[in-house]
């Protein structure tokens, strides 16, 4: 794969996350997977080039099971990007993560189906441990940017990713909170795995939007009209977490070996 030098973070989200920056450079990646969920969108925050994809398309016209992560992340590390943050809206499965927290996941547990998972299909095989996927710098800089900024973050939870785009049942839902599992999503996996494989440190924030299937908080059952609603209420504060938190993300990785994840044959 060749490297270009255009962009050191990458982030999957909406266009809110980069609507109202200046000098904002459209490219478009061609892949050996396909084609990307839209083009990457690079602008600068701080001392950083920073490309942005919203991973459903613009137009969020793409559901979680059709996006095609393997593209979307291949252009992310062709673009230079050394590091990639997952902002996502999410549901709790625990009565203390309320909506409208943050939780910046350390585990993840998929209950997907039928996704293309990995980039060492053969005849290059290699198995990079998903054991502790996400990054300890990222997450611990995640962290202390919500305390500073006074935002309720949760410094650690389990993300089960369902395959989408139905939400659960009461009954599958009822066996998440049962398993002790905090966060439940429908694009945190393959995503995050991804970026490991392609040996960069892979980053989840998710916001949360509801209870899940409404058992653990005794409300209505989760709607999609209800997440939007949650998630629009909370963007600003997304955006303020994100954007200060990537001001202040050092040049080169200290305290994390996620580039060492795999040897890059692809």
């Amino acid at each position: 794969m060749e490297i270009l030098n255009k962009a050191a973070i990458g982030v999957f989200g909406g266009s809110g996350f980069y609507n109202f920056l200046e000098d904002i450079d459209e490219v478009k990646v061609e892949t050996p997977y396909g084609q990307t969920s839209d083009s990457v969108f690079i602008g600068q925050i701080g001392a950083h080039k920073v490309a942005f994809m919203p991973r459903h398309g613009r137009n969020h016209s793409i559901p979680p099971h059709l996006v095609n992560y393997r593209a979307n992340v291949w252009a992310m590390k062709h673009l230079g990007c050394k590091r990639v943050i997952s902002p996502c809206a999410a549901g709790s499965l625990q009565k203390d993560v309320k909506p409208g927290d943050f939780v910046i996941c350390d585990q993840f547990v998929d209950w997907t189906d039928g996704r293309k998972t990995t980039f060492y299909e053969g005849p290059v095989v290699q198995h990079p441990s998903p054991a502790d996927t996400y990054c300890p710098e990222l997450r611990d800089l995640a962290i202390k940017t919500g305390k500073d900024l006074g935002i309720k973050i949760h410094d650690k939870g389990t993300v089960v990713v369902i395959n989408g785009p139905r939400f659960s049942t009461k009954a599958e839902s009822a066996f998440f909170t049962k398993q002790g599992w905090e966060v439940i999503n429908m694009t945190a996996y393959p995503e995050a795995y991804l970026v490991k494989e392609l040996n960069m440190c892979p980053l989840n924030i998710s916001l949360i939007t509801d209870y899940d299937a409404g058992l653990v908080g005794d409300v209505a059952p989760v709607s999609h009209d209800a997440v939007m609603e949650v998630f629009n209420n909370n963007v600003a504060n997304l955006k303020s977490l994100l954007f200060t938190m990537i001001e202040n993300i050092p040049e080169q990785q200290l305290n994390c070996d996620c580039c060492n994840s795999a040897k890059l044959d692809i």
